[in-house]
């Protein structure tokens, strides 16, 4: 994509709106080198990796990226055998730590078996180095200090520097309390040349002996080191460098244990940053209402409430924008000041974004094309810089775009054949079109020139527009009426600000009779296009809430036969409850029975009426896996006698309906009041089913 574009469409100021969302110098890179591309397979990837990246704010909030700083430079040291600092062990141990959690929260959204096209790709090729991470969290802490526990001796080393500093200033403080404070300047113990001192008033420097480290500017107070620290101090010093040496050892240690890891922790880096990017994306997709568009198969636009991204969001006006179906050309006609160069910025900038893998700001289910180059011909900033007239600076422009544009290109002109004189800008700018129409390239123009108000009526592939204006306010409302012409509003503006009614209709006797029919024909087009838009949008909501009382209703349906179904199961399970406890207290009786038997009581119970009556308590309890066995031998044996113009009940709605045909063999077309469903034979049950004749048991005792 040419760099002109990028500029004249301002697509580094959208790029600076992601630049806040990132967290690493990776994914800031990355945004940096991002271009729009004509590679239809790299811009499909991008897209689907936006996708990703919206759904995952949706449901988690985003991937978890701290900040982190660029770990190149101190790769690059390890490669050549130097030793890294804390700090930057430190931000190596970011990435090996953020890679660990990284691929601890894909592996959730795995186990939550949710589908995503391109971040399970990248969480691929992450190295989780567990043993590395562990010494190294271990190691250094995240400003880059490095840990008592990073090693024995340096544990060992800091418990004794901590107890010299106690000594010195437990030795410290008795020497400055009681009498001593009238010597000192201040009752302060600090620090110089890595030495403990007190601050001594001048004329009382020998009190305390020991060394003077310094002085104040004054010169009246000097910080001396009493003589029964000195020994202190130098002990602590000791330690001191022991622990500084230590330290030195570990973070050589620490360092070469990067080194056969080097290019897999560059490489989590990349990952890292890429889903960095992925996030931001995602927040200025938030921020602008922006989705994920399709991309058309036959290179089609077809943007639905189009927003220009860098306009404010309670500003700027959406626009539906159609170009490639019925007309590769569309000619923006009226007066300047109605939006008509933000409309075809608008176009321009979203399709930019569009095949850089960006979301853009437009409606579910808006369409967009893959163009191999974009050429623009807006405003005057090459004659600013080359002193050149207007004309000559759009002229100079076109002439490049007509050498290179072909049937791959979008062009956009705007006020074409401007800056010369009318008759001959108009001509000019339509045999411009006409050879962009030859050349089958698509094309939006912007023009105020009259000649071509009827351009998208006689010519192939081409529609007129333009950008309405109330005449009731007397201003743009800036939006865009595809199919019709733009007009003048003179006669009506001077007529609404209290011109004299004589004055314009002299006005109208001295245009031409042609022009006065072409705005009369304008403006009537303009009021059909208006009742048409009204007629749509009332449709369009009883559409919409028809369609949300069918969901209401299905819910509710729902909704009924789950309640019904627990309160079945609730019942059933009451009703088992009660014969299980019938049946244990019929065992106790029985039991108690027997034992009477047993102990030659009189009562003589026979063992075969003793099964019976147990029996019968067992046959009330009822089966649950029993009754559902039964419902599907039912609704199996009523299947069989389905035919067409049965009444039926769709159990799943809870609906009657009629059957129409059978499809297949396990499924019926039915016709449930204006609508016709294909419903399961599963979820049929005949209304006038034939009920079925009662068996008599019959039982026959032998005496």
């Amino acid at each position: 994509m040419n760099s002109r574009i990028l500029k004249t469409l301002e697509f580094e100021q959208v790029k600076q709106k992601l630049f806040p969302y990132l967290t690493t110098a990776q994914g800031k890179e990355m945004l940096e080198r991002l271009i729009p591309v004509a590679d239809k397979l790299l811009i499909e990837t991008w897209l689907e990796e936006t996708k990703d990246a919206l759904k995952v704010q949706r449901l988690r909030g985003g991937i978890p990226i701290p900040k982190i700083e660029n770990i190149q430079p101190h790769m690059k040291r390890i490669e050549i055998g130097a030793d890294l600092n804390g700090y930057e062990l430190a931000q190596v141990t970011r990435v090996l730590t953020t890679t660990a959690e990284v691929r601890r929260f894909i592996e959730e959204l795995k186990e939550a078996e949710i589908e995503f096209a391109r971040l399970y790709h990248w969480e691929k090729q992450m190295t989780h180095l567990p043993e590395l991470t562990r010494t190294l969290k271990q190691s250094i802490e995240e400003d880059g200090r490095v840990t008592d526990d990073a090693s024995d001796l340096l544990r060992q080393v800091r418990q004794q520097i901590r107890r010299s500093e106690q000594s010195i200033r437990e030795t410290l403080d008795g020497l400055i309390r009681g009498n001593n404070a009238r010597y000192l300047s201040d009752a302060i113990i600090t620090m110089r040349n890595e030495r403990y001192v007190i601050p001594v008033k001048q004329e009382y420097r020998g009190i305390f002996g020991g060394v003077v480290h310094d002085q104040s500017a004054s010169g009246q107070t000097l910080f001396v080191e009493p003589k029964q620290i000195v020994e202190l101090n130098n002990r602590l010093r000791q330690q001191q460098i022991a622990e500084k040496n230590e330290i030195t050892r570990i973070l050589a240690e620490l360092s070469t244990m990067l080194v056969p890891y080097r290019k897999e922790i560059i490489h989590n880096a990349y990952v890292i940053g890429q889903f960095d990017f992925m996030n931001s994306k995602a927040r200025f997709a938030k921020e602008q209402k922006a989705i994920v568009p399709v991309i058309h198969s036959k290179n089609e636009v077809n943007f639905k409430q189009a927003r220009h991204p860098l306009i404010p969001i309670e500003k700027v006006v959406a626009n539906d924008i159609l170009i490639g179906k019925d007309y590769q050309a569309l000619v923006i006609t009226g007066p300047n000041t109605g939006g008509k160069t933000i409309t075809l910025k608008t176009l321009g900038l979203l399709q930019l974004m569009g095949q850089a893998g960006l979301p853009i700001p437009v409606d579910e289910e808006s369409q967009m094309g893959i163009f191999s180059e974009i050429f623009a011909d807006i405003g005057d900033e090459q004659s600013i810089e080359q002193n050149l007239s207007t004309f000559s600076s759009h002229m100079t422009n076109i002439v490049e775009i007509l050498r290179k544009a072909d049937n791959q290109s979008l062009v956009l002109f705007d006020e074409l054949g401007a800056g010369t004189d009318p008759q001959e800008g108009a001509a000019l700018a339509i045999a411009i079109l006409d050879e962009m129409g030859a050349r089958s390239s698509y094309v939006m123009a912007t023009t105020h020139y009259p000649e071509l108000k009827i351009y998208g009526y006689n010519r192939p592939k081409t529609i007129n527009a333009s950008m309405e204006f109330d005449v009731d306010t007397l201003s743009p409302t800036y939006h865009l009426l595809i199919g019709v012409p733009g007009r003048s509003n003179a006669f009506e503006i001077s007529k609404r600000l209290g011109l004299d009614p004589q004055i314009i209709d002299s006005a109208k006797q001295i245009i031409d009779g042609e022009s006065q029919d072409l705005n009369e024909m304008i403006a009537d087009l303009e009021n059909q296009r208006k009742m048409a838009e009204t007629e749509y949008l009332e449709l369009r909501q009883s559409l919409v809430e028809a369609q949300k009382l069918k969901e209401d209703l299905e819910s509710a349906q729902r909704y009924f036969f789950e309640e019904r179904e627990k309160e079945l199961s609730k019942a059933r399970k009451e009703a088992n409850e009660l014969v299980e406890k019938a049946n244990e207290e019929a065992e106790t009786i029985i039991s108690d029975l027997r034992k009477m038997q047993l102990l030659g009581g009189q009562a003589k119970v026979k063992e075969h009426e003793l099964i019976d009556a147990k029996s019968k308590l067992a046959d009330l309890k009822q089966e649950e896996q029993l009754l559902k066995e039964n419902k599907v031998l039912k609704k199996a044996k009523a299947a069989k006698k389905l035919k067409p113009g049965d009444e039926v009940m769709v159990l799943s709605y809870g609906q009657r309906g009629e059957l129409l045909k059978k499809i297949g063999d396990a499924s019926w077309q039915v016709q449930l009041g204006i609508l016709k469903m294909t419903v399961a034979e599963t979820d049929l049950q005949p209304l006038q089913a034939a009920p079925e004749p009662k068996q008599r048991v019959v039982t026959m005792r032998s005496s």
